[in-house]
């Protein structure tokens, strides 16, 4: 039995060697024969550098250079389709979850019959801030996008070499890999796991970009974004025919003996207003099914520390 291992890099130089030392040592408990595979995501740090001495060192570690930063999940997918392995393990550089968890995933796979095996959050390292702006954060995303309880889910994993290839004929660019992974239907587990602190740095997700993350996911995986626009629209064309009636009724009691300026130009810039957020959603919509026509590349490699089949 071969077991890939994959990690997505990115400004994480200083820890390379701790997790190629620590993915070795739980590796080595299920099997001898393994790969490790760490894909650099257009890092601006010297993290390519240091992945090709670890390859020259190592020979388990091959190395993955990608053209430029795609993202964390097109990282993914990029060492997803390179592993040659029975079983792949995809995990985060970021040694916040041990990568001993590794043989728990495997012992869970084989014990059950399953084919996938997740990892659940159960405590976090971060400061209380960031755990409930992420609470939040999550909480308005699983909503927009019917994606429930996803915000318990680590980037750990662990899939059969058939749920590879099933997950590899995926075609769409804006794409979560849990995500997907729980789309395909294969039989699934769980295994919980714990986070810790970051040993060094912090997360290179803004909230800029955890925002367009988000945008994007939700206009991905669900239409209720269009929706909520439709019942905002009806809610308001109910609110203002009410308004209408109340007005003309008063009219012509004679409570109104002069039109009101004021309120017709400020009810026209919020409707308006209302008009332009309705037409850039349906905008984004657009946008997103242009980029999925122009069957574009989800990734670019540009080299490698080994040579490709």
């Amino acid at each position: 039995m071969k077991l890939s291992i994959v990690s997505p890099v990115y400004k994480s130089e200083a820890l390379l060697s701790q997790l190629v030392v620590q993915i070795c040592s739980a590796a080595e408990k299920i099997t001898p024969d393994f790969e490790i595979l760490l894909v650099n995501d257009g890092s601006p740090d010297e993290s390519w550098q240091k992945i090709r001495e670890l390859s020259q060192s190592n020979p388990k570690v091959k190395g993955i250079n990608l053209s430029k930063n795609y993202g964390q999940h097109a990282a993914i997918t990029a060492g997803v389709a390179e592993a040659t392995g029975d079983w792949i393990a995809v995990l985060d550089c970021d040694l916040q979850v041990s990568p001993e968890y590794i043989f728990n995933f495997h012992q869970k796979a084989t014990k059950e019959n399953l084919d996938i095996v997740l990892g659940v959050r159960q405590k976090s390292g971060d400061s209380y801030y960031k755990k409930t702006s992420s609470r939040l954060f999550y909480k308005a995303f699983s909503y927009l996008s019917n994606l429930n309880d996803e915000h318990i889910y680590a980037n750990f994993s662990l899939v059969s070499r058939k749920v590879q290839q099933a997950y590899l004929e995926l075609r769409e660019r804006h794409r979560i890999y849990i995500f997907s992974l729980k789309w395909l239907g294969f039989a699934s587990g769980t295994v919980e796991v714990e986070q810790q602190k970051r040993p060094f740095g912090r997360s290179s997700y803004s909230f800029r970009k955890l925002f367009n993350l988000a945008l994007n996911i939700s206009l991905a995986y669900s239409n209720k974004p269009l929706k909520l626009t439709i019942g905002l629209g009806c809610i308001l064309s109910g609110v203002s025919f009410l308004a209408g009636i109340i007005t003309l009724c008063r009219y012509l009691a004679g409570y109104i003996s002069y039109p009101g300026y004021t309120s017709i130009i400020l009810t026209l810039l919020f409707l308006f207003g209302l008009l332009f957020v309705v037409l850039g959603m349906v905008g984004l919509y657009i946008d997103k099914i242009y980029e999925e026509v122009k069957g574009r590349p989800y990734y670019i490699i540009s080299q490698t520390t080994y040579e490709r089949l």
